[in-house]
């Protein structure tokens, strides 16, 4: 099980960072912005009598061109294990909670959620658990899950009521499904 990245408490405002896999491109930098010395101005018509500067300073190794270059690169975001009933979120949904922006996938399935429209999500500890508690939540299904994968692997543990029941429904007898309450 895995417990979602942090909140992204305004999704729909998230600037658009480059991504691992696509080419980075070469933000300019600032040279002024330098810490070197600024140069000075050069002429072949100086004279025996002009003034010379000499300035020293320490010089910094040089730096390999890569330093040059600033990429923004963002990890995909964490997606978060749930539970919920496979006969109406079948395994392998990825749904993002509208109030956070955090992404989860349907892994798992209870006992406790079969026949009803919940949907638990795993969260890293106890203490986070408590501060979530139960509540309705507006979602959106980001990619259906196999309802066939999730019927192939339920058929083979349907002793018990709850996994029966929705096998039923996922074969499409729901009357029959909803006598085992």
């Amino acid at each position: 099980m895995h417990a979602a990245g942090a909140p992204i408490h305004r999704a729909e405002a998230v600037t658009r960072a480059t991504l691992a896999y696509e080419v980075p491109r070469a933000i300019p930098v600032n040279e002024t912005a330098s810490h070197s010395l600024q140069l000075q101005p050069f002429s072949m018509e100086e004279t025996s009598g002009s003034r010379r500067i000499t300035r020293t300073a320490k010089r910094a190794a040089k730096t390999p061109r890569s330093v040059k270059r600033a990429v923004a690169v963002s990890r995909p975001p964490q997606i978060g294990s749930a539970a919920a009933d496979w006969s109406r979120w079948p395994a392998g949904t990825v749904f993002r909670l509208l109030s956070t922006g955090q992404s989860y996938r349907v892994e798992d399935y209870g006992w406790a959620l079969s026949g009803r429209n919940t949907i638990d999500l795993y969260m890293a500890n106890q203490r986070e658990m408590n501060s979530w508690g139960a509540r309705e939540e507006t979602i959106e299904i980001l990619q259906w899950g196999d309802p066939r994968e999730s019927l192939q692997f339920l058929r083979r543990h349907q002793d018990y009521k709850h996994i029966k029941r929705m096998v039923l429904e996922l074969e499409g007898r729901n009357k029959e499904a909803a006598t085992l309450r």
